[in-house]
């Protein structure tokens, strides 16, 4: 792994001309639905593997060292995102292109859909500030989301009703799963959506899947 200088606009004109990104007529670039099928098979598979793994595609992509694979991806500013969005772009179009090419699309494309799954009306949770919103919230209600997840967007669909559901004095309170490595390993998420229930500082039950409203107040019947 090593600094790119590929140029960003080549790069851009090879992936709206392979269908990878549509530009509208103002300019705005979005990813296309046929790319995100292919995005969202890439974030099954790397998107909440272990640290360990996730380093260990990294050494077998760039020859880096698995030992040197952290300081190499502070270094350059790389994150899981972006190796996931390198493979799908490497997957996705037909022809051969080069390392560095695909370095400056993975980044567009990250761009382009980096917007986070945690909905608007949680507190958004990520690996440097978990602990220290769970020490000042002892009674919590966490949601882990993903990306491209029918589960989760389904679970959305109903979340009006499910806050609605949370007692009083409990904080609600957002992660996405597939960048909050250490929050994940800590609560041992694996899955999307996942409610997690928080009370007196320790995690009382959790549940994964979509939860209906109801399904949710029974839970937190429960725990609180």
């Amino acid at each position: 792994m090593a600094a790119t200088h590929a140029d960003p606009e080549t790069a851009l004109e090879t992936l709206i001309a392979a269908g990878a990104v549509d530009e509208a007529p103002d300019g705005t670039l979005s990813t296309t639905a046929e790319f995100e099928k292919t995005l969202a098979v890439y974030h099954d598979i790397y998107g909440a593997v272990s640290t360990e793994e996730f380093h260990q595609t990294v050494s077998d992509l760039f020859g880096v060292a698995p030992e040197n694979v952290e300081e190499r991806l502070d270094e350059f500013g790389v994150t899981r995102a972006d190796v996931v969005a390198y493979l799908a772009a490497k997957s996705f179009l037909d022809a051969p292109v080069e390392q560095d090419s695909l370095l400056v699309m993975a980044g567009l494309l990250v761009e382009m859909t980096s917007s986070s799954p945690v909905p608007a009306a949680l507190d958004e949770l990520d690996d440097d500030t978990f602990e220290s919103y769970l020490a000042d919230h002892s009674d919590a209600v966490v949601f882990v989301w993903r990306r491209f997840c029918e589960p989760c967007d389904a679970m959305k669909e109903d979340l009006g009703a499910v806050l609605d559901r949370v007692p009083d004095g409990v904080a609600a309170a957002g992660v996405d799963g597939e960048t909050a490595d250490e929050f994940c390993r800590s609560f041992e998420v694996d899955a999307a959506p996942t409610v997690l229930c928080v009370r007196d500082g320790d995690l009382r039950e959790r549940a994964s899947g979509r939860q209906t409203p109801d399904e949710v107040a029974g839970l937190f019947d429960r725990v609180y």
